[in-house]
């Protein structure tokens, strides 16, 4: 997505809703279903997760539109905000306000002026090049940051990782009353988790998960992190091994696959990568000799 294309939809959202505030979206919704079972056909209601189009703007400027479950916002906001690269620290975040619109949500945010006047300029180079195509970049090394090494090195054991997945769908109550909320869980070192945060995509749950662990007294500092890991419910994609590394945190555990660019950008970002965990077993990619027995 280019920047001309985000301002295109975020101000269609914008103006469609100009002055129709209406009361706050909620994250689940009702409807009637039909469902059949034992051969025949029973009349009964079921529960959907929500995803709502969700403008973020920046200084009075639309950023982008992301479509998020309508559900701890301000944490959404400052998460993506710092994962992202837009503030450097959650200080730089002066002002939030959430409006609530027919169409969808915008957040408008205020942030520092040297945040901004690097967020401008990041959109000017990439008005109008040609180039990868992924979200407007001007080439293939802007799309794949390489993220700073972790500066420290701690060291887990298999039970943490074991007790983490075992507390993890427990916590989800988005996705028991949906099936269809992904969950993201930020542990202490010994696998109890701290918190967690759901959402119906996957990177907006661990952005969530940022934005609230830097509101967290002792969680604020991303010094006190690090002996810290995060749990998933989904796959571990190459940006979710960025966002983990933009938080701070020593390790990245995914219930299911991780990609093979997700796998060398652990390795380089010094964070362990673990995959397939379920109760009793899981896969160490990178940095094996910090996970001890």
């Amino acid at each position: 997505m280019n920047p001309s294309k985000a301002d295109s939809d975020a101000n269609t959202l914008l103006a469609t809703n100009q002055g129709t505030a209406v009361k706050s979206h909620s994250a689940v919704s009702t409807t009637s279903v039909q469902q059949w079972s034992d051969q025949r056909l029973v009349t009964g209601t079921d529960q959907l997760i929500e995803e709502v189009a969700v403008a973020l703007v920046y200084n009075g400027i639309s950023h982008v539109v992301m479509m998020v479950t309508p559900h701890e916002l301000e944490a959404f906001a400052l998460g993506f905000s710092l994962s992202e690269g837009i503030l450097d620290l959650p200080e730089q975040l002066y002002g939030l306000d959430i409006h609530h619109q027919t169409q969808g949500i915008e957040i408008a945010m205020q942030i520092s002026a040297e945040c901004f006047a690097r967020l401008k300029q990041k959109r000017r180079n990439m008005t109008g090049r040609t180039g990868c195509g992924l979200c407007g970049s001007e080439s293939l090394e802007q799309v794949i940051r390489q993220p700073e090494p972790l500066k420290t090195s701690p060291v887990y054991r298999h039970k943490a990782i074991e007790v983490a997945v075992r507390q993890l769908e427990p916590r989800q109550p988005l996705q028991q009353q949906t099936g269809a909320s992904h969950g993201a869980a930020l542990c202490n070192n010994s696998g109890d988790i701290q918190m967690l945060c759901e959402d119906v995509g996957r990177h907006n749950a661990l952005d969530k998960l940022y934005g609230q662990a830097c509101g967290h007294v002792e969680l604020h500092d991303a010094s006190k992190r690090a002996d810290c890991f995060v749990v998933t419910s989904s796959r571990a994609s190459y940006e979710l091994v960025l966002k983990s590394a933009a938080m701070g945190v020593g390790m990245l555990v995914a219930i299911s696959a991780p990609t093979g660019l997700a796998v060398r950008i652990a390795e380089q970002a010094n964070i362990i990568l673990i995959g397939f965990a379920r109760d009793g077993r899981h896969v160490v990619y990178t940095h094996a000799d910090r996970v001890n027995s």
